[in-house]
């Protein structure tokens, strides 16, 4: 595996560098299970990795929910002292 890893003038050994190797060491009856488990493993990385986006992109909108309630509350607050102090203008 190292071979076609330096071969392909790379320093990091990849699946399949390991699968060339065994194939060219004869042997196959384990390369087809491999794969098949690879497979299955890259699936299941990749369906964490979108879980966890779904996650934080659900998280990002909780927050920006929250700050625009706070946001609203705030201009609510803003429109009530503003409409106090015309009250109070115009009972000067």
């Amino acid at each position: 595996a190292n071979n076609f890893a330096m071969k392909g003038k790379r320093k990091t050994l990849n699946a399949g560098d390991v699968l060339s190797a065994m194939e060219e060491m004869e042997f196959q009856r384990f390369v087809a299970p491999l794969k098949e488990s690879l497979e299955v493993y890259r699936r299941e990385q990749k369906g964490k990795k979108e879980a966890r986006k779904d996650k934080d992109k659900k998280a990002d909108s909780e927050e920006q929910d929250k700050s625009r309630e706070d946001d609203n509350d705030d201009d609510d607050e803003r429109m009530e002292e503003e409409e106090q102090n015309d009250e109070e203008e115009v009972d000067n």
